[in-house]
């Protein structure tokens, strides 16, 4: 019989995708996150202009 222990098995692939995926939206949220507060203190920075367009 070819079975192999339990210790050796690797897991599903579904896993290690579905980490991959939460590591880059946790990434992608701190970037836009990090966007949104530079773009919001620059405005602050700057009341008299007008918004672009």
């Amino acid at each position: 019989m070819n079975k192999t222990p339990d210790k050796t098995r690797k897991a599903p692939p579904k896993a290690g995708r579905e980490d991959r995926l939460k590591a880059a939206l946790k990434a992608n949220m701190a970037k836009r996150k990090a966007q949104m507060r530079a773009r919001s203190t620059d405005r602050a920075a700057d009341p008299g202009e007008a918004p672009e367009q």
